[in-house]
Order: C-alpha cells, then structure tokens, then sequence
C-alpha cells in the first residue's frame, strides 16, 4: 500500500508519515525544499518497519506537481497511491488592510489550489481500483475564522467545502474523502504566538500534539472508518466546535 503525504518533512506531515509507516504503507513524502528534514522523516519511516521515498516538488504548481505524480507512476506499474493526505500549508499572516496581495495567493495556492494539482491526478487509478482515501488536513481557521489569517481561513474553508463536494461525486466509486481541522499543535507553524495567554482559552488547557493528528489520520485512512465521508473534524482541545 501506497500513502502520499504532501508537506510531510515536519511537524504534522512528519508525525503522519510515521504513523501511516507503522501501519505498514509505503510513504511518499513531498516536500518543497529541505532535503535534510525530508531525510530526517524517511529515516523516521524506516526505522518504524516499512519503507518510503522522497518526492521533490511544489505543490503550489500545477506543471511541477502533475509533472512529479506522472513520474511516480511511470516508475511504480502497476501500483498506485490508495491514500492521500494533502498537508501541505503555510502562514503568511496579517491585517487585510496591510496584506499584500503575494501572500494572499501564496497562501492560497499553498492550501487551495494544491489540493486540485495533487488530487486531480491521482483520482483516476483509485475510482478504477475503487478504492481510496483522501484525507485534507485544514484548521480551526477555516472553521471560526481567525483575525489576521483572511488569507488562511479563506484557504482552509476552501478545502473543507471542497472535500464535502468531492465526497459527494466519488463516494459511490468506494473512495472516501475527510477533512481534519486542527487547532493549535505544537509545530514551527505556531512559532510566535503567545502559547501562555492562548492556552487559556482551551479547556483542556494546552496545545495538541503532532501525533495526535496522525492519530486521527490513521482512523480515518483504517478499514472501521469506511463509512465516514465528507466530514471534517475537528482536533482543537474544545476550542471551537
């Protein structure tokens, strides 16, 4: 079994990638440009008993995301990724009024649009196969609304209206299709805020971790979730439901 997980050299990404290694997939990382954390999380796959390879390329662009998948399946006949876990993101935040319009879209690309450039050309052996599962890591911004991250919660509740579409059109393909929304996780994308005044507004008193997502991402990626689709759910301590 194949795993694909985009944005999977750190934090959330990486703690998916081990996990879904524990379970015995074979894990594609994406990554867009460290090498050596990439490594890091293959070493990671292998020292948990399965195997993975490194796939290099920016999910943001469409040419260079499909150019990447073609390749893979060039080289892998006969297989195909049964599962999918579209984690790739970035913050650029700021007041709309000072927002510029670059990190509008970069953000947008990086949560939204490579959403299509990934799942799009993967879709076709998993409706044939009639199996599959896609699994779109968004956040408590695309849920609540965050000030500050216009950018990112208009990304990120893209990606949850988009996996309740897509579930819609292929579910009767046997191909599911599941939303995780985060809140704050311990992981260099919340690097700067202030953990100590935020913490108080969570009533379990703290932020999640990592492995708790991955948690999440191999129930829904498991044989007992078969019959859960177009859902997105949330991982926030209580913060927000």
């Amino acid at each position: 079994m194949y795993a694909l997980v985009t944005g999977g050299s750190r934090g959330i990404g990486r703690a998916i990638c081990v996990k879904l290694a524990q379970l015995g997939y074979k894990v594609v990382v994406n990554y867009v440009s460290n090498d050596a954390e990439a490594n890091k999380t293959l070493d990671l796959i292998r020292e948990n008993g399965s195997d993975g390879e490194l796939l290099k390329f920016d999910v943001a662009d469409n040419s260079a995301t499909v150019a990447a998948i073609e390749s893979w399946q060039e080289a892998h006949k006969g297989e195909y990724i049964q599962l999918l876990v579209n984690n790739a993101g970035i913050r650029r935040d700021n007041l709309m009024i000072w927002m510029e319009y670059e990190d509008w879209m970069k953000v947008l690309n990086t949560s939204l649009s490579a959403f299509y450039n990934v799942t799009r050309p993967l879709l076709q052996p998993m409706l044939r196969k009639k199996n599959g599962r896609i699994i779109n890591i968004a956040s408590l911004s695309g849920l609540k609304g965050l000030p500050g991250q216009c950018n990112y919660s208009a990304a990120k509740g893209g990606l949850v209206a988009s996996t309740k579409a897509l579930a819609q059109e292929i579910g009767k393909k046997g191909v599911t299709v599941n939303a995780i929304a985060p809140g704050f996780i311990k992981t260099d994308m919340v690097e700067g805020l202030d953990e100590e005044e935020l913490v108080k507004t969570i009533p379990l008193g703290r932020f999640g971790n990592p492995e708790e997502v991955a948690a999440l991402v191999a129930f829904l990626a498991s044989p007992e979730a078969g019959y859960i689709t177009g859902e997105c759910i949330s991982i926030n301590g209580g913060l927000y439901s």
